[in-house]
C-alpha cells in the first residue's frame, strides 16, 4: 500500500479549486493563491503523480438522463471464493454504478441506478439474481441524496 503523501495549504487550495471546477485555468488559480501558473502546473502534476489527482471528469445529473430510480443492494455470496466471478458479472451490468467489497451481514454491496421501478425490477430478476455465485440480495430504494461530496483536501 502506498504512503500517504503530505501536501501543504497551497496544495488543499488548489485541490479545492479544481473541486468547485475543474476546469479552472492555472493562471486564474495563481492569481488566487498569488503564485506564478508554472507553480499551479508542477503542484499539479506532482499530485497527479502521487495518485491524488486520478483524473478530471464530467458530472452528470442521472435524473435529466431519466434515471429516477437509485438504489443499493446488499450481495450475499455463497461461498468467499466466488468473490471474484460475481465481481466481473456485476461490472458486466451498465445498471451497478459502484460496488464495494465489505465486511459485516453483505459480502458486496453495489448502486444501482434505473429508469424505473420496472426497470428496477428487470434488472433484479433477469440480472443480478441470475448470478450463481450470489445466495441473496437486499434492496434499499434511495428516496433522495441530500448530501454528495468527496472528501475535502
Amino acid at each position: 500500500m502506498a504512503e500517504n503523501t503530505q501536501i501543504d495549504d497551497l496544495d488543499r487550495g488548489i485541490l479545492s479549486g479544481l473541486m468547485d471546477n475543474a476546469r479552472t485555468a492555472y493562471a486564474e488559480l495563481a492569481k488566487q493563491f498569488h503564485v506564478s501558473p508554472g507553480t499551479i502546473h508542477v503542484r499539479v502534476e506532482k499530485m497527479r503523480q502521487a495518485g491524488i489527482i486520478e483524473g478530471t471528469r464530467v458530472e452528470i445529473n442521472p435524473k435529466q438522463l431519466g434515471y429516477d430510480v437509485t438504489c443499493f443492494i446488499g450481495i450475499i455470496l455463497k461461498s468467499a471464493r466466488d468473490y471474484p466471478a460475481a465481481l466481473a458479472r456485476l461490472e458486466s451490468l451498465d445498471e451497478v454504478v459502484e460496488a464495494y467489497y465489505t465486511t459485516g451481514h453483505y459480502s458486496i454491496f453495489i448502486k444501482v441506478m434505473c429508469r424505473s421501478i420496472d426497470a428496477l425490477q428487470q434488472v433484479l430478476i433477469n440480472k443480478i439474481q441470475t448470478i450463481e455465485e450470489i445466495q441473496s440480495t437486499e434492496t434499499l430504494i434511495s428516496l433522495q441524496n441530500p448530501i454528495s461530496r468527496t472528501i475535502k483536501p
